[in-house]
């Protein structure tokens, strides 16, 4: 049997077992989700149309990986008016396994995966001593900026096109305060703010080659 499912504005033909990549939905690896919006379901030729949606209709799947797909990168530029502009976006995508599909407001059989739980209980007793020392280190790590601050004045990173107020705080949190700071960010280091902060490396190596001709100045 097969289904026809829309989920985050798209529509996935899936049978039992099929493994698909869709718009981020809540949840974690092995938990089990419901997606209500079945617009068909069918065996061979014989195939139901909802309108839109077939009532009593459920489609449920296991979470696999929650990611991201590839970043996409949206460039503009204004002809004499020295504007150019690039963003980048990734979409977060969940990767879901299907469970079943289910018709007559049947339900799910299909439960999520049961966490594994610590069987000694002088483990456990060790875990909650020693949770709250974890917790302050993740603090402090999570506290701690990417990179040390440089001495000396700070430099108005607005300058730099597709900086703005808010990014130039964020950097600044982090320790980049200079134009000769960004200019000799190294690739490794471009990767590190790609993944801790919400700016892509194709946005933070254009930054980079700006900074350059600016700590010339």
């Amino acid at each position: 049997m097969f289904a026809v499912i829309k989920t985050g504005g798209k529509q996935y033909r899936v049978a039992a077992n099929d493994l698909l990549k869709i718009e981020k939905v809540e949840g974690q690896v092995g938990d089990i989700v419901e997606i209500g919006h079945v617009l068909a379901h069918g065996e061979g030729e014989n195939v139901t149309f909802g309108a839109p949606f077939v009532d009593g209709a459920l489609v449920t799947a296991e979470v696999v990986e929650q990611g991201k797909n590839r970043t996409v990168i949206a460039f503009k530029k204004r002809r004499r008016q020295n504007s150019r502009r690039k963003i980048g976006h990734r979409q977060l995508l969940t990767t879901v396994r299907i469970a079943e599909i289910l018709l007559d407001g049947a339900k799910p059989t299909k439960k999520a995966a049961a966490k594994t739980e610590a069987k000694a209980a002088p483990k456990k007793e060790a875990k909650a001593e020693a949770a709250p020392k974890e917790a302050e280190a993740k603090a402090t790590e999570t506290a701690a900026p990417l990179f040390k601050t440089p001495k000396g004045e700070p430099d108005d990173l607005t300058v730099i096109k597709g900086i703005g107020p808010v990014a130039a705080g964020q950097l600044n949190e982090q320790g980049i305060t200079t134009f000769a700071q960004i200019a000799k960010l190294s690739d490794k280091d471009v990767a590190k703010i790609e993944e801790h902060m919400p700016f892509s490396a194709d946005q933070i190596m254009d930054w980079r080659e700006q900074a350059k001709e600016l700590a010339k100045k």
